[in-house]
């Protein structure tokens, strides 16, 4: 691990076998268990001022998808780039680690909707959810589909920009924080494990796999989960939202808002789409606080 990166992820990682495939998590501290998800292009790095805040006192787990961050990054020949993969991998790991307790939720990006869908699979295993700038449910019909997010998912120059120059990784490290836009140091950490064209599949096969569609590969999954999260709004949520997030933003907002009416909501008008780093000296111990005052 580079000296710099060792400084801000002091953590020693662990790996379950995946069929031949090296699935990278952190499993820290002792306690009730928190599974923190990650999107992309980022990975389990996006979550360790959480971590650190959490481990004295709860098992924080996290992982790296196939693809991201230390875990193995093979071709489509050997693994299946879907969503429905995704949820399958989490519940593999949740298994393997014989997790008995109650499990609480951090969903950021596409976090929330693998996390989201392995809940409507395992409801009874759920009891609180932390909500960062994500979606379990379809692009909201008042949400145009961004351009630059077109353009990645259905034409080869945007397979040339994600996978041959990191376009997507680089631009998120410049637009996903606003009020403390991340330093060169810091940017080039978040692009750290997408370093070769083989490196950057996932980054690719997660935007192609947006389903806007009916037809498109995830689209049925999609509509499964957001029928089936109404289950959970008795359940303590907390939202955190940076409102300057191009993809994630207001039109998301309100549609976590009107299904989830008893949400506590923070709103951060001036934060992107990385409110873990835009605003992490508040969501941070926002996060600690909740979790100490609903536990069960």
């Amino acid at each position: 691990m580079p000296s710099d990166l060792k400084k801000s992820y002091p953590f020693t990682g662990k790996f379950l076998d995946l069929d031949g495939l090296r699935y990278h998590y952190l499993d820290e501290g002792e306690g009730l268990p928190v599974v923190m998800v990650h999107g992309n292009p980022s990975w389990s790095f996006y979550y360790r001022n959480l971590v650190l805040s959490l481990r004295d006192r709860y098992r924080c787990i996290v992982p790296d998808h196939i693809g991201c961050g230390f875990s193995d990054k093979p071709g489509d020949d050997r693994y299946d780039y879907t969503i429905a993969r995704r949820v399958d991998d989490l519940e593999r790991l949740i298994d393997h680690l014989r997790i008995t307790e109650k499990i609480t939720l951090v969903l950021h990006d596409w976090g929330g909707m693998i996390g989201m869908a392995f809940a409507v699979r395992h409801p009874e295993r759920i009891t609180r959810l932390v909500i960062l700038n994500t979606g379990a449910f379809h692009l909201p019909k008042s949400k145009p589909f961004p351009l630059a997010l077109r353009i990645c998912r259905d034409t080869p120059v945007g397979t040339l920009l994600v996978r041959g120059f990191n376009a997507f990784s680089l631009a998120a490290s410049y637009v996903g924080c606003k009020r403390n836009p991340m330093n060169a140091e810091l940017r080039a950490l978040y692009q750290l494990p997408y370093d070769s064209w083989q490196n950057r599949i996932a980054t690719l096969r997660f935007v192609q796999d947006i389903p806007l569609n009916p037809g498109d590969r995830a689209y049925d999954l999609v509509t499964s989960v957001a029928d089936g999260i109404g289950q959970f709004r008795n359940l303590p949520m907390l939202i955190c939202w940076g409102e300057q997030d191009f993809v994630f933003d207001r039109h998301f907002l309100a549609e976590w808002h009107q299904r989830f009416s008893g949400a506590e909501i923070h709103r951060f008008p001036d934060c992107g789409h990385y409110i873990l780093e835009d605003a992490k000296e508040e969501v941070v111990p926002l996060i600690s606080v909740f979790l100490d005052r609903t536990m069960v």
